[in-house]
């Protein structure tokens, strides 16, 4: 847990620097302003990809969160961040297979009071934080809280002369809290947050061939140099977000029970538009996306609150979502001569472009120059869902002695979706069938052999007529040579399709539906050994429902399609006995089937005058974990039959002297996928997850004392990772030649008065640790990685004003 004191200590001013503090939490902003996704113990997903929601759920005053875009954003009256790790279906009415991340923001008071900080840190950062409250009437208090948030970028953009990775946001946030007597309370809360920012950039960590065709089109490019800070982009990459909600909360205490009620709605829509070739070269012109996320909740609880033996609570949550979004993927001006050079049209010694394309064209009966790889072609997409779940939750803690409590939770859930995917596909090129093209040009070849015109359909006729046997031989000969790539030319075209066409859904043989259930429940013994000392052993179990792959990337089961040219006959399938094939269609999925996540727990907690620790041993197993990959411009969604972590968290806090605290966390672990023979990158069973270091610390002492009458501190911390791969592929990490290590140093000094004067100096990063925290294949660049680099040293002074 992280109180407001470590947060101002530990000068955590964004939600990524929240591991600093919780090793077994790991953090990360990758592909734009709103996607901040949270792992712990491994486990967690969401990304961009809105179908999905995250394996770890966030609660901000008990409100859930459902995706990246609407979670933790500048809060300026945090009082404590909770991570509860493993499964917590029974306290949350949103089931979380992974765990959960729980903000509690201060309530408004009865007193006048609040406070009011600046910062000034380099890239010209700017961050201002406002909170008051008091009372307004008898028995009404209010709060009101303001952020802004301004830095330049830190990487320079020299394709488009921007800075990119930049702050620019502000939010409001209103809080009333009105107790017309003892036994009720009522709690109205509202915020709103607009982001508008550039962000996020890849850089280029392998250089493969291709990036001689972008220089050779005169596209710029930063090879191989991530820890530069510069990029070549021929478009800035923009991010417009607006978040906001509204909660209502009511509590009632009658004689031995308290009925709590939450009643929320949340609003979220982004607006981005990335350069997702990641060059100085107009290849993609546009991956913008548009999203509209509205969600409606409502919990209740009902908690007693005078037993002895027993305390238990019972409740009931109902989630109502609508997800919308909008997208565009569409190529550039040199697309084009970019498809044409990797045809092999290059010559490297003039770096001059021959069109090969255009002798397609022209072999097709196509218009010469106009048809394939033109700028504005591409994907035109919508896709959405709308998902309805109810939930009936609860605990039980019996007492059994003055020391043994047992604890018995159980949550049912049922949750519906209906989702949607329509895009209209204008890429020429990725919606030729070249096997079949190629066999009527060898069949057209043997004709012209045989002297007559293919292009005349009479005179075909009537060879054919004449000659059966022959004609039967040539078509015979045709067919068997069109997936030939020495017969067939054309095969070799085959990797520029990079935008084939997609199958709408729902149809008539995919219904765009899913239904799921699940009992889950929570088992805990829990022991006093002594007045310091406390020991724990449970077993829980977690569950998330089926989620949707909104992306371009969403494509039939392989039980729905089986793939191929209709000259190669392949196999009945439904979707081709319906009439629904499509040039180029490969399977893929549509939706990862639900998680269902098993933990177990034993752990020991001491509490003693100068020191204070926990230690557990965890063996956590999720079945059919939904992961989702990233690809460049969409993602890859499937269920890992099983992937399981075990091992050993921990953290002492020790005072070995009045003004000195220290204090160490970790986690040891072992990850690994059990089964995953499906995965992007093949069978990844028996292999170890990509991303999740086997070892994770954080380390911090603080001393504390005082100056001509000021109370000061200085504080410094270390984060820890041990060298993890990028990639699912060996043969991906092994070009990529580089494993992600974390050796990170931060430090900070603060001192504080009587009247409630502060001022903190503070350092993130202090010696510039450089590595990648995300590396993926470059789009449409085969050889090529792009990765995203860490934030480098960061420094600022913050003044504080309480009263």
């Amino acid at each position: 847990m992280a109180d407001d004191t470590t947060i101002e200590r530990g000068a955590i001013v964004h939600p990524n620097d929240l591991q600093s503090t919780i090793p077994s939490l790991r953090v990360g902003q990758l592909q734009s302003s709103a996607n901040t996704n949270f792992v712990i113990r491994g486990f967690g997903n969401g990304a961009n990809n809105a179908g999905i929601e995250p394996s770890v759920g966030v609660f901000i005053d008990g409100v859930y969160r459902s995706r990246s875009a609407s979670q933790i954003s500048d809060l300026p009256n945090i009082e404590r961040v909770e991570v509860l790790r493993g499964p917590q279906s029974t306290l949350f009415g949103k089931n979380a297979s992974a765990g959960v991340i729980s903000v509690v923001t201060k309530k408004p008071q009865y007193e006048f009071g609040g406070v009011v900080d600046g910062t000034v840190s380099n890239e010209n950062g700017y961050r201002v934080n406002g909170y008051v409250t008091g009372p307004l009437a008898e028995n009404l208090a209010g709060a009101v809280g303001v952020t802004y948030n301004k830095r330049d970028g830190y990487v320079e953009d020299i394709g488009t002369g921007t800075e990119t990775n930049e702050r620019n946001r502000w939010g409001i946030r209103g809080d009333l809290l009105f107790e017309p007597n003892v036994n009720t309370s009522f709690r109205l809360m509202a915020d709103y947050d607009q982001i508008d920012e550039l962000c996020c950039a890849a850089a280029n960590v392998v250089n493969g061939p291709t990036g001689a065709i972008v220089q050779a089109l005169g596209g710029l490019l930063v090879p191989e140099d991530p820890y530069s800070y510069r990029a070549a982009y021929n478009l800035p990459s923009t991010n417009k977000i607006d978040n906001g909600g509204i909660s209502f909360q009511g509590d009632f205490d009658f004689d031995a029970v308290r009925l709590t009620s939450i009643t929320a709605y949340r609003m979220s829509k982004l607006d981005t538009n990335q350069d997702s070739d990641f060059t100085g070269a107009n290849l993609l012109a546009e991956n913008s996306n548009k999203t509209d996320i509205d969600t409606f909740t409502q919990e209740l609880r009902l908690t007693s609150t005078a037993g002895e033996r027993f305390d238990w609570m019972v409740g009931a949550f109902y989630f109502d979502e609508k997800v919308d979004i909008e997208n565009g993927l569409f190529y550039g001006d040199d697309y084009r001569n970019y498809a044409n050079a990797l045809a092999g049209g290059l010559n490297p010694a003039t770096g001059t472009i021959t069109d090969i394309l255009a002798g397609v064209e022209s072999a097709l009966g196509l218009p010469v120059g106009t048809t394939f790889a033109q700028a504005g072609q591409g994907l035109d997409e919508s896709y959405g869902q709308d998902n309805t779940a109810w939930s009936l939750f609860g605990t039980l803690d019996f007492h059994v002695t003055e020391r043994l409590t047992a604890t018995v939770g159980l949550n049912y859930t049922e949750d519906k979706k209906d989702a949607y995917g329509r895009v209209i596909a204008t890429d020429a090129l990725s919606a030729v069938d070249f096997v079949g093209a190629g066999q009527q040009v060898i069949l057209g070849q043997a004709l012209i052999n045989a002297g007559v015109d293919p292009r005349d359909p009479a005179a075909v006729g009537a060879f054919a007529a004449a000659n059966p046997a022959v004609f039967a031989g040539m078509q015979q000969f045709a067919t068997a040579n069109a997936t030939n790539p020495d017969v067939n030319p054309f095969l070799a075209l085959q990797p520029l399709q990079f935008l084939p066409p997609f199958l709408n859904f729902p149809n008539a043989v995919e219904s765009g539906r899913t239904k799921d259930s699940a009992t889950t429940y929570t088992l805990r013994l829990a022991y006093d050994l002594n007045d310091n000392l406390n020991t724990y052993v449970s077993y829980a179990t977690g569950f998330k429902a089926t989620s949707w792959n909104l992306s371009r990337d969403s494509r039939p089961f392989a039980r729905d399609f089986i793939p191929g040219s209709p000259v190669t006959s392949p196999a009945s399938s439904p979707i081709r006995d319906a009439g629904l094939a499509l040039p180029n269609l490969v399977p893929g999925t549509r939706y990862a089937g639900p998680e269902d996540a098993a933990v177990f727990e034993v752990g020991l907690k001491g509490v003693y005058s100068t020191i204070a620790f926990n230690v557990a041993y965890f063996d956590q197993k999720i079945e059919g974990f939904q992961s989702n990959v990233f690809t460049g411009t969409g993602f890859a969604l499937a269920n890992a039959g099983k992937q399981s972590n075990k091992g050993v968290e921990f953290d002492v806090t020790w005072n070995p002297v009045n003004n000195l605290q220290l204090m160490v966390a970790g986690t040891l672990q072992d990850p690994k996928y059990d089964s995953f023979p499906n995965s992007a990158s093949g069978d990844l069973s028996g292999e170890t997850p990509y991303g999740i270091p086997e070892v994770a610390t954080s380390t911090a002492a603080t001393y504390f004392f005082d100056v001509a009458g000021w109370d000061a501190y200085v504080r410094g911390d270390w984060q820890y990772e041990s060298a993890v791969d990028h990639f699912d592929s060996d043969i991906e990490q092994a070009a990529f030649g580089e494993q992600k290590k974390v050796n990170t140093f931060n430090a900070s000094t603060g001192f504080t008065n009587d009247n409630g004067l502060g001022v903190t100096l503070w350092v993130r990063n202090v010696f510039n640790d450089e590595y990648i925290t995300t590396a993926f294949p470059a789009v449409a660049q085969a050889g090529s990685y792009m990765g995203y680099p860490v934030a480098p040293r960061s420094y600022g002074v913050t003044l504080r004003k309480t009263f």
